[in-house]
């Protein structure tokens, strides 16, 4: 292990210390089977990770694999330019179960794709150039556009300028209000206050109001129920499109095929991925009829995008969610998950907020219930502790570093669950008697 781990500092950007999940023993894994990891020294681990929201469906799925096999004997690889069966079905598919009149699919290899497509896209449709975003938002790091969408500022410190033409405004994090107010006495002034960014501070040029419907990166924050009818009336009486950025939330994890769906309004563009390829990179920009048609064939060209082994997968994994209703499960899994952190919440003060949307879920641990001063050092404690314990435990995000954003496939079990929630307690006593002496 040693030896490899060295090969990594030497060979590969960035240097192991500076970036992956454990900072102080960085783990090897070997093999992972449904909603368990194995490592190079054959210890087992419940993961609650899911890769950053990829595997919903779980590791070593047999539909996957088999697809998999029966696309590489046919045709593994095709630029854009030419069509094949995998791409046209999965474009009619996601016509089909997307919300609203998206029928247009883009396909490309991630997130960051997705969402710089998306913003071409509207910008070209409009004839304007200004895009909204949320503070603490996050919309990508590989391109310029998404990390200038990116509303924090970590994702930009020494590499600007970022590109003209952003604006942000305050984010709906609830438990951590700018305005200092309490919902709904707040009267959703983070949602109403978009119409003075309007106002005061661009110039009547905006294209596209771009937002994650649950953050997932600042830390598995939903947004309160009525949020989005009160932006999407904004952005209906402006003539300003609604970028809905699914990356993270989207197909199936929230409870809903899409987490759009829990707010009754209906998007222009959509972006989804991470969950689509089923751990194939690919993700897709879907949008309404009449604004895919100010696409020309060469405006947006991603090499990768859309090849047949991608696409051969996607299907798969769309089928596989629909047909099977697992967003349902996703709901009921999430709901026994929150119920019994909220129970582990109301024993140990470190825990100061439990939230989330099916199996999209944020503990956010602090110092003292009060102040909410965020709990960043108990947090990476829990972090490295769980791994000794056999759980891959998402402990230290957030922006604030103080958050468990815990995500695990849709294939984990009542009883794995249980068990997370035993070893959870058991770190949380710990941590309370390491710190709070």
């Amino acid at each position: 292990m040693r030896k490899e781990i060295e090969k990594y500092e030497k060979y590969l950007l960035p240097s192991i210390k500076s970036r992956r999940f454990y900072k102080e023993k960085p783990l090897m894994l070997t093999n992972g089977e449904g909603a368990i990891l194995k490592d190079i020294k054959g210890n087992e681990y419940i993961d609650l990770f899911s890769m950053n929201y990829i595997m919903f469906l779980g590791y070593k799925h047999p539909e996957i694999l088999e697809t998999i096999k029966r696309q590489v004997d046919k045709l593994i690889f095709s630029v854009y330019e030419f069509h094949t069966e995998p791409q046209l079905k999965l474009a009619e598919k996601l016509a089909k179960i997307t919300p609203s009149n998206l029928r247009m699919s883009y396909f490309l290899n991630s997130g960051s794709e997705a969402v710089e497509c998306a913003l071409m896209i509207s910008r070209q449709y409009t004839k304007k150039y200004e895009i909204i975003s949320l503070y603490g938002s996050y919309h990508g790091k590989t391109t310029y556009g998404a990390r200038s969408a990116t509303g924090w500022s970590k994702a930009k410190r020494y590499i600007g300028p970022m590109l003209s033409g952003f604006i942000k405004i305050p984010w709906y994090y609830c438990y951590r209000c700018i305005f200092k107010m309490e919902y709904p006495e707040c009267d959703l002034l983070c949602a109403k206050i978009l119409e003075d960014a309007l106002k005061y501070q661009g110039d009547g040029s905006v294209a596209a109001f771009i937002v994650e419907p649950i953050l997932g990166s600042a830390g598995n924050i939903p947004p309160p129920k009525e949020y989005f009818i009160e932006i999407n009336k904004i952005l209906n009486s402006n003539d300003i499109l609604f970028i809905d950025d699914e990356i993270t939330a989207g197909l199936g994890r929230t409870g809903r095929m899409f987490a759009i769906e829990h707010y009754n309004v209906k998007p222009d563009i959509m972006t989804i991925g991470k969950t689509l390829g089923g751990g194939l990179p690919i993700s897709a920009t879907i949008v309404d009829e009449k604004i895919g048609e100010s696409l020309d064939s060469f405006d947006y060209y991603v090499t990768y995008g859309g090849n047949p082994l991608a696409c051969s997968v996607a299907n798969v994994v769309v089928d596989l969610i629909w047909n099977n209703k697992l967003y349902k499960r996703a709901e009921k899994l999430g709901n026994y998950f929150i119920q019994g952190l909220k129970e582990l919440s109301e024993r140990y003060p470190l825990i100061g907020d439990v939230r989330g949307c099916g199996l999209m879920i944020g503990v956010e641990l602090v110092k003292d219930v009060r102040t909410k001063k965020p709990a960043q050092e108990e947090s990476l404690y829990i972090l490295e502790k769980a791994r000794e314990k056999g759980l891959i435990l998402p402990a230290g995000r957030g922006w604030f570093k103080n958050v468990i954003r815990i995500n695990p496939p849709v294939v984990i079990t009542e009883e794995q669950i249980d068990k997370a929630l035993n070893i959870i307690e058991e770190l949380m006593r710990e941590a309370c008697r390491r710190f709070y002496r």
